[in-house]
């Protein structure tokens, strides 16, 4: 092999096979968005022939950015995050760019923390139900482009997943079986999401004509889901309405501990949707669309990078219930 085949591809010889200049080939890779889709296709096909790959700190030199947009999640383990995550990272890497992610465990010191690292190197942040203060965000979002999913905050582009509408469907369904009593099982309390649905249920209750007891929470997941069981039979309600449908299958499996049976027993309406029919009975459950918040959070993001003027944006994804089988006429006394 001769020198020159041994060479390493170079930026000039991609151009040279795609037919462009260099200052396209590193657009194709830099921001591909202002470009024409063919002619990304092109230069990626060539480089890829060639076994051309960017240089990253040349990149990050020229055009300031280092293709890098980060998304921070309070718990990687709950199933309404990995739709998001990959929706959000299947947008990135469409416009070239690469995701990287963080999980804070519900830990608003750590996710500070965590974004203070990731901050020298992320062209942009997406804080997916963030748990730090309001004073944090901002602060962030002076240094870096920053887009929220489920946390509302004016000035700031943000993506929320409007619960309401299927919390409401939810209560109204459970007064037409005839439940008088019902329970609300919160998540954590930083959470936007969950004040939100606690005060949906509320005024939906009230509406109905029904009571509605609220049941504090600090985490969501399966071991609290059980753990709150004694709690919510204390409350002598015939219907709950949990935070999400991680905690919901908790307390499936906790009420059959106690010898009870759903829905028979009692009714239990999830909200997310990210179990659907995977637990037994299938969970009655509120619609999410995780993954259209992920990719409509990444493209706000690229907006806000294009164009750091642009505009607050707030995005607004609307929310239905799912009737499946844990929820039924209510129990006699």
């Amino acid at each position: 092999m001769s020198p020159k085949e041994a060479a390493a591809p170079t930026i000039s010889s991609v151009a040279a096979l795609a037919g462009v200049s260099r200052a396209t080939v590193s657009r194709a890779f830099s921001n591909p968005r202002v470009l024409r889709a063919d002619t990304v296709t092109r230069v990626r096909e060539a480089a890829a022939q060639l076994r051309y790959v960017p240089n990253p700190t040349a990149q990050a030199l020229s055009t300031g950015r280092h293709g890098l947009l980060a998304m921070i999640v309070p718990d990687i383990a709950n199933p309404f995050f990995p739709p998001l995550i990959g929706a959000a990272q299947g947008r990135a890497e469409t416009a070239g760019l690469a995701l990287l992610l963080g999980n804070t465990d519900e830990d608003p010191a750590r996710e500070h923390t965590m974004v203070g690292r990731l901050a020298p190197q992320a062209d942009g942040f997406v804080l997916a139900a963030s748990r730090m203060s309001e004073r944090q965000i901002r602060e962030l979002a002076e240094r870096r482009p920053v887009v929220l999913v489920n946390r509302d905050l004016a000035g700031l582009p943000r993506v929320l997943v409007d619960s309401a509408d299927g919390v409401r469907a939810a209560v109204e369904h459970l007064a037409e079986l005839g439940h008088t009593r019902i329970a609300y099982l919160a998540g954590p309390s930083r959470s936007w999401a969950n004040a939100q649905r606690r005060k949906a249920v509320k005024r939906s209750a009230e509406r109905a004509g029904i009571e509605a007891v609220m049941l504090p929470g600090q985490v969501s997941n399966y071991d609290a889901g059980m753990q709150a069981v004694p709690a919510l039979l204390n409350t002598r309600a015939t219907a709950a309405v949990a935070f999400d449908d991680v905690l919901a299958h908790g307390v499936l499996a906790g009420l059959v501990q106690h010898g009870l049976s759903v829905p028979d027993d009692l009714s239990i309406v999830g909200c997310d949707d990210v179990l659907k029919a995977q637990v037994y009975p299938p969970l009655t459950t509120v619609s999410s669309h995780a993954a259209d918040a992920g990719a409509a959070a990444v493209d706000l993001l690229l907006q806000r990078l294009e164009d750091p003027d642009a505009p607050d944006r707030r995005v607004l994804l609307s929310t239905s219930l799912i009737i499946r089988a844990t929820t039924a006429a209510a129990a006699r006394s």
